[in-house]
């Protein structure tokens, strides 16, 4: 038995039956998952005994070490779980990502208060309204309230007014004393109607349009009849709709194979404006999963807590009013308990819906990278580092790397190295700079390891890169090659201190991972030559020239847009804009040679 496993037997057999947390950690000591429990005793040994389903046991199979913090109750381990995924974001627990905001309404809180469009809420005095389903229905929406409401429009106050001054959609208060009763009166208006009470401004609207009429101002009551129009085609009623108008969230989820799928409904203005759905692999009961993910969903910049959330009857209602600020109801029956029932139906659909997607993705990725690990006889590679240089003839040489994480590429981890070290076309130096850069810093910052190294190269860039790590960093990671055909196609991948070929079908999906990875990290390395080449040209061009600042240079570029076009002009065309005759005939000295 390995010392791990004799670690964890041992703290199995100590665990208390307390409420709490449990903090799973894999052979880097990261934490890769977070749970709660009723009793620590019974979740956590539940890990290493019995069958589990396939996400359940790959998490199992990279369990090198757990801790566990007793709480005194379920509701303070449901507190603590949600600010531990929160500080260690563990690759095997729900990673919710601010990757998708959505449009609000905002009245700022200022001297002049101004109406925008934003997809930043921040905890400030000003007032928002929303979400709305995309910016078009936001900018609909402001450009209408525009036309009726002359509030300010300008960000920075100009010293005149301008032309929504003229067109009678501002009041000008960069010239003009504006009494705040004024202000006050139109945001009053303004957030009713975004509240969903039309009433106050239609009316107005439709008395300006009679009163138009009868003077013969029929081009102004046309105008007036267009807003009015405008105005109920944007709180045109859908079917699906409250009596009040209460902004609240619905939740509805559904269970099958081990994933949990989750509606959310927003309901604004008494309107079903837009729904969420999230799919969430269950480790914990499909009750904590829920607990965990309503946790966690008001946190995010882009949900805005409501006034009221309605969720299933079989969820404890105590739980969830223990994690968020809003009433919530578990409506028995009526339109509510419809609307309930409803939002369980859509994630029911939905999960039927992800099944294939979701096992289609998995067998590109983490099913590629297990298998990759079994052909080549090392542990499953989570994590993969590859590296490529790029040169001309020597010029401007440059190494990258590129990160990819459970079979996907993790772009915030990508690096670049210009070299430094190296003169003229070497391959293998310049790699072993980019190395030894990369893996230097990663000892000294603590980084993630990786569990596998590539190199864009044959034995000769295997063994430069395996002499700097082992020799030079006592690290001992694997490190393999992937060769192309002629191609530059990816041909073979070898790996072994002989450099021997793994064989892979090429139709299999570990050998397509490798050609994404050789793909992405050359042309990572291409763009990022090409960049650095681009800037060198400018600056033996035209920076060594005396006479030739950043400003002439800016002005020169401008002019002729091309150090092509300034090769092909003569020393007048030169004086004509400006450059004096000496720097002139220096310029096209320069370039002439």
């Amino acid at each position: 038995m390995e010392d791990y496993q004799k670690r964890i037997k041992q703290k199995l057999d100590v665990l208390p039956t307390d409420p709490g947390c449990y903090i799973m950690k894999d052979r880097h000591q990261s934490v890769i998952y977070v749970g709660k429990a009723k009793r620590l005793r019974n979740r956590v040994r539940s890990y290493f005994t019995g069958a589990h389903d396939e996400k359940t046991t790959r998490l199992i199979g990279e369990i090198r070490d757990f801790e566990f913090i007793v709480t005194s109750s379920e509701i303070e381990s449901l507190l603590l779980e949600l600010n531990l995924i929160k500080k260690h974001q563990p690759r095997y627990n729900i990673l919710l990502k601010d990757d998708k905001s959505y449009p609000f309404i905002k009245i700022t809180k200022e001297k002049h208060p101004r109406l925008i469009v934003t997809r930043t809420v921040k905890k400030d005095s000003g007032k928002y309204f929303g979400p709305y389903p995309n910016a078009y229905a936001a900018h609909e929406t402001k450009k209408l309230l525009d036309r009726i409401y002359p509030l300010r429009k300008c960000v920075t106050m100009p010293n005149k007014v301008c032309l929504y001054y003229h067109i009678g959609q501002c009041l000008g208060p960069c010239v003009y004393p504006v009494e705040q009763a004024q202000y006050q009166a139109m945001i009053k208006e303004i957030t009713d109607f975004l509240n969903g009470d039309d009433k106050t401004i239609v009316n107005d609207l439709n008395d300006k349009m009679n009163a138009a009429s009868e003077m013969l101002k029929f081009e102004e009551a046309k105008e007036y009849r267009d807003l009015i129009q405008h105005i109920e085609m944007l709180n045109y009623k859908q079917n699906m709709m409250s009596s009040d108008m209460t902004m609240r969230d619905i939740f509805g989820y559904s269970v099958d194979k081990g994933w949990m799928c989750i509606q959310v409904f927003f309901i604004r203005q008494g309107k079903l404006i837009e729904r969420q759905a999230s799919m969430v692999p269950i480790i914990q009961t499909a009750e904590e999963e829920f607990y965990t993910f309503i946790g966690q969903f008001y946190t995010l910049n882009q949900h805005l807590t409501p006034k009221e959330i309605h969720i299933p009857m079989n969820v404890d209602i105590k739980t969830v009013e223990s994690v968020v600020d809003s009433k919530v109801i578990q409506p028995k029956r009526g339109k509510k308990k419809e609307m309930v029932d409803l939002a369980i139906k859509n994630a029911n659909i939905s999960l039927k819906n992800k099944f294939e997607l979701i096992a289609k993705d998995e067998s590109r990725t983490v099913k590629a990278i297990e298998n990759l690990g079994e052909a080549m006889g090392i542990q499953t590679p989570i994590r993969i580092e590859a590296f490529d240089n790029s040169n001309i003839q020597g010029v401007d040489p440059v190494s990258v790397m590129i990160a990819f994480v459970d079979g996907k590429p993790s772009k915030k981890d990508y690096r670049k190295y210009k070299i430094k070290s190296v003169k003229g076309p070497d391959d293998y130096k310049s790699m072993q700079e980019a190395v030894r850069r990369r893996y230097t810093r990663v000892l000294k910052e603590g980084l993630p390891i990786p569990d596998l190294i590539i190199v864009d190269g044959g034995k000769g860039h295997m063994s430069s890169v395996r002499n700097v790590l082992e020799n030079e960093l006592g690290l001992d990671i694997p490190i393999a090659g992937l060769s192309k055909n002629d191609k530059h196609q990816t041909s073979e991948l070898l790996y072994g201190a002989q450099a021997e070929i793994i064989p892979l079908k090429k139709n299999s999906q570990e050998f397509y991972l490798l050609q994404r990875i050789q793909d992405e990290v050359h042309r990572f390395a291409i763009s990022f030559h090409r960049s650095t080449r681009q800037k060198t040209t400018l600056k033996s061009a035209l920076d060594e020239i005396e006479g030739i600042g950043p400003k002439r240079k800016q002005s020169l570029l401008k002019h002729f847009g091309s150090i092509k076009k300034m090769r092909e002009s003569n020393i007048e065309d030169f004086i004509k804009i400006g450059l004096p005759e000496k720097v002139a005939q220096n310029l096209v000295n320069k370039l002439s040679n």
